[in-house]
């Protein structure tokens, strides 16, 4: 099944692990797309088809639980699948993510094995 996903994460090494962790999970995309902030992410999205968005909670600018909003407000990207990945794992940051529309939440550290667990869940 080919797809496109975008990873936003402030930090370049952690969308580079995200990454890695991709395709040690067997998770093939056709293009993986990466973003620093949510801001940057919504220029990815208003140029590229993505069908699959693996986003940080905590970036500057615009922090992830206002991306996952600004994505559910554009009709055109109301059916994009959205985990949110972060070291933020208590209960009010799954229920305000959730909330926002974020279709799943994976916690870090996390391993290749969870993370293409989480991706298959979603993507049923």
């Amino acid at each position: 099944m080919g797809f496109n996903i975008l990873i936003v994460d402030d930090s370049s090494v952690m969308r580079k692990i995200i990454m890695r962790n991709l395709n040690q999970s067997g998770i093939q995309a056709d293009q993986e797309f990466e973003a620093s902030d949510g801001y940057e992410a919504l220029n990815v999205c208003s140029t590229h088809t993505v069908h699959l968005i693996l986003c940080d909670i905590n970036m500057p600018n615009m922090d992830g639980i206002t991306f996952i909003k600004e994505v559910r407000n554009r009709p055109e990207l109301n059916q994009v699948k959205i985990i949110m990945i972060t070291t933020e794992a208590g209960v009010d940051s799954v229920q305000r993510a959730i909330a926002a529309g974020a279709n799943g939440y994976i916690a870090k550290p996390f391993t290749p094995g969870q993370l293409a667990e989480k991706i298959k869940s979603v993507s049923r």
